[in-house]
């Protein structure tokens, strides 16, 4: 069988599914909860001066019959004092210590109580601290979190006081809300990193009820940007793990958040470049019972492809995301319908012809529609296959060009030959 063992930079757990920092991580019952289930390691909910949260604080975001596919929170870090906090940590590493524990930490930008803050947690036997600058909510407010995430000087700055102290080694969390997540996450290098996580989530409005004109969620009627995560997420999370793990200049090992819920997601996120993966949502969703399903398809995908090591499988299609200058011009493929299994609904003829490239011919023959693909004419976009409500119904086949592989560079090289 192989071996899901994980390495963050140093921190060793027995698979690479973590809980992140969050209210699933909110207290050693939860944590004690989430080891006996079988969950690798844990990123304790952030440890700060405890401060007063409101009342409501969640949302969801349904879609049709889906419940959650993304959620929205007001929610701060920690609420409970910081001895107390310590004190839960010491008892869980102590029932469970096989399994990672992560301090996430968030201060004020001042040297003192940064280090004040990492001396006095790393008195209990943890594995790591994860900076928490990306709360992009309430935190960033008062000078923290994203506030910080957002500044690639201040980043740096604070890595470098809390290397200076820390014993154990030193994640990094990023935000989404920036231009280029490279930025920060080279200034997180700069600064000693051992590692950088991301991402945190993506500021948002979830909604106004429309008959009560209050925003969702609502504190007394009023409400304030919030952070955005779940399975939605997961598209932007990707780019961002991958984008970190191509950069030469970052070059630091990656923990992926955003949307992970079954062990596919996981697996999308490893082979983009992350080394271990942390998960929230759908845990506040579906319970920390989800660990079983996660590792259970993880061993079975892996075995399945002879892939001994997590180290194996991580970074496998890490290199095959590139510029766009860079794709192959002549590649081609084209849809093709099988009519066997088409029932005749006409949303592919639909979509191609209002919203794509109206290569699809629509015919009526006996009453029913007849539809078929104008190969020569089909530019191969995906929409039709994407609608289509029959599972293979619609393939995208590849057309061989005669021609030999080009990209859009090599063909500017070209036709720039000779230009004065």
């Amino acid at each position: 069988m192989a071996d899901l063992r994980s390495n963050l930079a140093g921190i060793v757990s027995p698979n690479p599914f973590w809980l992140a920092s969050a209210p699933p991580t909110n207290s050693g019952y939860q944590v004690m909860r989430a080891f006996e289930a079988g969950w690798g390691g844990v990123v304790w909910k952030t440890l700060g001066t405890p401060i007063t949260n409101v009342t409501s604080r969640f949302a969801g975001l349904n879609y049709k019959q889906n419940k959650m596919v993304a959620m929205n929170n007001i929610e701060l870090i920690t609420d409970r004092p910081l001895d107390e906090n310590l004190a839960e940590i010491r008892e869980c590493k102590r029932a469970f210590p096989d399994r990672a524990i992560v301090a996430s930490l968030m201060e004020v930008c001042e040297q003192k109580p940064w280090w004040e803050l990492v001396k006095r947690v790393q008195e209990e036997d943890i594995d790591g601290f994860e900076l928490n600058f990306g709360c992009p909510h309430g935190m960033s407010e008062r000078g923290m979190g994203a506030a910080v995430g957002q500044h690639p000087d201040l980043i740096e700055q604070v890595t470098a006081w809390v290397k200076e102290v820390a014993r154990v080694p030193v994640v990094v969390k990023l935000t989404p809300n920036i231009t280029d997540v490279r930025v920060p996450a080279r200034a997180a290098k700069s600064g000693g990193a051992d590692a950088v996580s991301m991402i945190n989530t993506i500021n948002s409005l979830m909604g106004v009820d429309i008959d009560t004109w209050n925003p969702i969620p609502h504190v007394d009627g009023k409400s304030s940007h919030g952070g955005y995560c779940g399975p939605a997420v997961k598209p932007i999370a990707l780019n961002m793990v991958n984008e970190c793990a191509r950069d030469p200049l970052v070059g630091l090992p990656i923990s992926g958040i955003g949307g992970v819920e079954f062990w596919q997601d996981a697996v999308e996120f490893f082979l983009l470049g992350a080394s271990n993966v942390q998960v929230c949502t759908a845990v506040m969703h579906h319970g920390f019972r989800i660990i079983d399903q996660l590792i259970d398809g993880l061993q079975n995908y892996m075995d399945e492809r002879k892939l001994a090591t997590m180290e194996s499988l991580i970074g496998g299609s890490r290199d095959r995301i590139t510029a766009w200058d860079n794709l192959n011009l002549n590649y081609k493929i084209v849809a093709e319908i099988d009519q066997e299994s088409c029932i005749h609904c006409s949303k592919c003829y639909i979509a191609c012809e209002d919203a794509a490239h109206q290569c699809i011919d629509r015919s009526v023959i006996g009453g029913v529609a007849q539809l078929r693909v104008d190969q020569a004419h089909c530019v191969g976009c995906n929409l039709c296959m994407m609608v289509c409500p029959v599972d293979e119904c619609i393939t995208m086949v590849q057309v061989d060009t005669g021609l030999p592989p080009e990209s859009w560079k090599e063909r500017s090289r070209k036709t720039t030959v000779g230009t004065p």
